[in-house]
């Protein structure tokens, strides 16, 4: 044939068209066009002469203008059967593929790339048997792949199938499989037949994967539609069906329902109408549905214009709060007077009430109290450990399982826009990456603000005046500042001894007999056995640890009950009472059993009540260093400080040698080390302590003290002082030592405890250092 002889031609030069995004392989036929300057120049010059080209892929279809770089060295040498000149600078050229030529040299890029080139016939080194056995197995995985591509026609497989030469066969194959570009020019490159074959399969093999999960996809997806389409078919016959029988509901419409039953405000009724009319156009199948479907119940569920009706009576309230509380008379007073107000104003516009007492004295409960005696629903919310801001404000509507704050979770489940609304242990949040809560709870607590308070889940605003918000804490230390200065402060302080008998006798004793099934002719507690649980086995400024204890007393006497029904009248008193409880308990506080050398009682506060501390003194020899232990906080480390500085600038003066200070070390210890201690009221305690060490005169362990010591000497105010001297009631101390500005709280401390104890006010360290330390 001309074309062989042709290839026989040796030194001569050919143009060459670089192809993008296709690989044209030996005796195949292709049409594609060209528009590239060299492409064009290449492909003239070839009609020039014999119409003899080369055509070689490039690496790259990205490339506008490649470079010799860009071109594989194995390619085609083909003839232009025909041409049509599209434009002057476009052709489409049909080219026949002759045969497999390498790229022996580049001798130009000028105008266009001109080529020498080597015949390159495939080879074969194995014997006809292994051929044939490897030809099988490519055959076999084209027919299989074309079941799966239908744009592969019956007759081309069979036209394939029907040839004898392995290379042709790849070829051909090669053409109409949409293979990826480099993977079809690896095995043209590839020389050896075997070898090419079993590239070929390999190739096929991983096309036919592909192919059966693309069509798995494809039914997945049309099974899905068809589902679709069903239940919306079936849906619209469910429609008709409700038409026909007269009773035609949709979600729809009974939203529409609702929302004209419940008057709502104009925006928030635009905005619910909205919604419902972006839940008509959504298919029931989508999210979308179902997530606008939630907020519109929501927002139709919510209270917005329903309210209970405040009861009027003043007495009967007053009856409520003496009913369900003993003691506590200031703060029943506040609260009647925040209801009077509320009576005679009609209006809730007013401070926010915060209950601030150790745990156990009733903050909660005192909560609940003022919701029965106003006839409203009262609603509990702890903030203990709460971190997200969200938790108050609500999640957007964009994330999934988004749902509105917990303040209008809690007026839903009210039922009512006016509740009481506890939030308990508002001391206790806290904040992270989430944001913070304390300042999403201004807006709720401000009554200038709250009237449109707008949660981020709801959308719109709720007005939240008609609440009263109440919160309880046990420490106002750790309450920030614009929060606390939003609310009205009420201390719910310690219990005496004798009002713990009296919660006992009135509340807790029925109750627990009540609880454990059993009636108060089957057990008695006297008052000796409540003295002694309360003095032997609490420690403690509310009444938790005593309710505990004695519902341990009367689970005993259930037990001996059930064993034995006709069992007589249990009665416990001080002297059976560790038959029901075990022994005494140890208890934390204690009190100097002798008057000792560097040792000082000081009375402390914590959130839990009031407390004593043993200050210890101790001086070795040193270098004047000041040693501090017990695990101190920083603002009681100061105060120790300054106790030092002032016993150092005053030696003389109580018969100190100064030059002692210079090589003696003073070690301040408060046991009790694994408990953190701060604050500065112990500031005196630790003076007296100090000088009782240098001075090596005993500290009277009948006295205890509390206050702020000055470099001056001057003692300061502390707070607190109600918890303090209940402690020291507690423990039978008979002399405190308070500042004199301190004189006017012990008005607010119970009469039984002003009785025992003697309070001493002073104003300077010195009348400390009188009354306590044996001169």
């Amino acid at each position: 044939m001309e074309e062989l002889d042709l290839l026989n031609t040796e030194g001569r030069e050919f143009p060459l068209i670089a192809l993008r995004g296709k690989v044209l392989l030996p005796k195949t036929l292709l049409n594609f066009d060209v528009g590239r300057p060299m492409s064009v120049t290449a492909a003239h010059k070839a009609l020039d002469g014999d119409s003899l080209v080369v055509i070689s892929s490039q690496k790259s279809s990205v490339i506008d203008n490649p470079k010799v770089k860009d071109i594989y060295y194995v390619g085609v040498l083909a003839k232009i059967k025909h041409v049509i000149k599209n434009s002057e600078n476009n052709l489409k050229l049909s080219v026949q593929a002759l045969e497999r030529v390498k790229i022996c040299e580049f001798t130009s890029d000028r105008g266009c790339f001109t080529v020498k080139v080597e015949y390159a016939p495939y080879t074969c080194s194995a014997d006809e048997t292994t051929v044939e056995a490897h030809y099988r197995v490519a055959k076999n995985s084209f027919y299989e792949y074309s079941l799966f591509d239908g744009r592969i026609t019956k007759e081309v497989v069979n036209a394939l199938s029907d040839m004898a030469n392995p290379d042709d066969f790849i070829d051909n194959a090669l053409s109409v499989i949409p293979f990826k570009e480099n993977a079809i020019q690896s095995v043209l490159e590839i020389d050896d037949t075997v070898l090419r074959l079993g590239a070929f399969s390999s190739l096929l093999q991983k096309e036919l994967e592909i192919a059966k999960i693309e069509k798995n996809v494809a039914n997945s997806v049309r099974s899905s539609i068809d589902k679709s389409q069903k239940e919306f078919y079936l849906r619209e016959q469910i429609k008709a069906i409700h038409a026909e029988l007269g009773d035609n509901e949709d979600d729809g419409e009974t939203l529409l329902k609702k929302i004209k039953n419940k008057k709502f405000p104009k925006e928030i009724e635009e905005k619910a109408l909205k919604e419902v009319a972006r839940l008509d156009k959504i298919n029931p199948a989508s999210p979308d549905y179902s997530i606008i479907l939630n907020y519109l119940d929501w927002l139709t569920e919510l209270p917005f214009n329903e309210k209970t009706v405040d009861n009027p009576d003043i007495l009967k309230a007053k009856e409520i709060l003496d009913g369900d509380h003993f003691g506590l008379e200031k703060v029943k007073e506040r609260i009647l007077e925040y209801i009077a107000v509320l009576h005679l104003t009609k209006k809730v516009k007013g401070p926010i009430l915060c209950f601030v007492g150790p745990p156990g004295v009733g903050k909660t409960s005192v909560a609940s109290s003022i919701a029965r005696a106003l006839g409203r629903k009262f609603v509990r919310m702890s903030l203990g450990g709460l971190k997200d801001e969200a938790e108050i404000r609500g999640h957007r509507r964009t994330y999934v399982g988004a749902m509105p704050g917990r303040i209008i979770y809690g007026i839903k489940n009210a039922g009512v826009s006016n509740p009481v609304f506890l939030l308990d242990e508002i001391d206790k949040l806290s904040s992270d990456i989430h944001g913070d809560p304390a300042s999403a709870l201004l807006e709720v607590l401000d009554p200038e603000q709250n009237v449109s308070f707008r949660d981020r889940y709801m959308e719109v605003p709720y007005d939240l005046s008609d609440v009263i918000f109440i919160t309880t804490a046990n420490s106002m230390d750790t309450i920030p500042y614009p929060l606390l200065d939003r609310m009205e402060i009420i201390e719910l302080g310690g219990y005496t001894n004798e009002e713990k008998r009296e919660i006992a006798k009135r509340y807790l004793i029925p109750k627990a007999i009540k609880n454990n099934g059993l009636t108060d002719k089957k057990i008695e507690i006297t008052d000796g056995g409540i003295d002694k649980i309360i003095k032997c086995y609490t420690l403690e400024a509310g009444v938790r640890n005593l309710e505990r204890e004695i519902n341990a007393v009367v689970r005993k006497a259930a037990v001996a009950v059930a064993e034995n029904p006709k069992t007589r009248k249990k009665t416990v008193t001080e002297n059976n009472l560790s038959d029901y409880l075990g022994r005494e308990k140890r208890i934390a506080d204690s009190v100097m059993e002798k008057s000792e050398i560097g040792a000082a009682t000081g009375l402390a506060w914590t959130s839990f009540g009031g407390t004593t501390l043993t200050i210890e003194v101790g001086l070795i020899g040193g270098k004047g260093d000041i040693i501090l232990t017990g695990k101190l906080g920083d603002v009681m480390k100061e105060s120790a400080r300054a106790a030092v500085t002032y016993i150092k600038a005053h030696a003389v003066k109580y018969g100190i040698d100064p030059k002692r200070f210079e090589n003696t070390d003073i070690h301040i210890h408060v046991p009790e080390g694994a408990t953190p201690k701060d604050g500065p009221s112990a500031g005196i305690t630790m003076a007296t302590a100090i000088l009782s060490a240098f001075a090596e005169k005993p500290v009277k362990n009948t006295v205890a003290m509390t206050g702020e010591i000055t470099l001056r000497g001057k003692v300061l105010p502390i707070g607190g002082l109600k918890e303090k001297s209940l402690a020291a009631y507690r423990l039978g101390i008979k002399n405190v030592i308070i500042p004199k500005d301190n004189e006017k709280d012990t008005e607010d401390i119970p009469e039984e405890i002003r009785k025992e104890i003697n309070f001493i006010p002073v104003s300077d360290v010195n009348e400390v250092f009188e009354k306590a330390i044996e001169f």
